[in-house]
């Protein structure tokens, strides 16, 4: 399967953890059904979507600002995707 080369999510406008999830619903192509919690973005990433080469977060300090929590549980995965399946991992910059 090819993999995009790069994709770019605009984290700027986000301000709940519900809206995170479709909004990295919507731009990394999770079906439908997504679950919307960081167990279900786990599976995504892992084995349901095929990710970029590069992910590029903008809008990322005010994210951490308002939703501290979710964007140390989302880098926490992204990590985990680095070491556990690194064939498949994307590049990831945060601005």
């Amino acid at each position: 399967m090819d993999r995009a080369a790069v994709i770019t999510v605009d984290l700027s406008a986000v301000t709940s953890s519900r809206q995170l999830h479709l909004t990295l619903r919507d731009a990394l192509d999770f079906p439908d059904w997504y679950g919307c919690n960081w167990d279900a973005f786990w599976d995504a990433i892992s084995g349901l979507v095929c990710l970029p080469l590069h992910i590029q977060f903008v809008g990322w300090p005010a994210l951490c600002q308002r939703l501290p929590e979710d964007a140390r549980l989302m880098t926490e995965c992204l990590a985990r995707m680095t070491v556990q399946y690194p064939e498949s991992a994307a590049d990831v910059g945060f601005d």
